[in-house]
């Protein structure tokens, strides 16, 4: 997949995680403090400021650090199995 797209993909999907995140700190349905998580840890790939601000939740809070750690993990597997190239196996 082109370099340009995936980065497209990441960049919109990961603020639309953050815009849901805002909603959900209003409405009750929606876990809002894990949505806007999840859309900074795709962000803080991309963003200086995204990976700096998971840092500091990091230092602040172990236990969402550690929360954090596994879901990159899983989404960067994820990330692989979807952008992977024809080629790869």
């Amino acid at each position: 997949m082109n370099a340009h797209l995936k980065r497209a993909v990441v960049l919109v999907i990961g603020w639309a995680f953050i815009a849901l995140g805002v909603v959900g700190l209003f409405l009750p349905v929606l876990p809002g403090i894990l949505l806007l998580l999840v859309g900074l840890i795709m962000l803080s790939s991309e963003y200086v400021w995204a990976h700096h601000l998971l840092g500091k939740l990091r230092l602040r809070y172990p236990k969402v650090g550690r929360s954090a750690d596994e879901a990159t993990a899983k989404a960067n597997h994820w990330m692989r199995t979807i952008f992977r190239h024809r080629g790869d196996n």
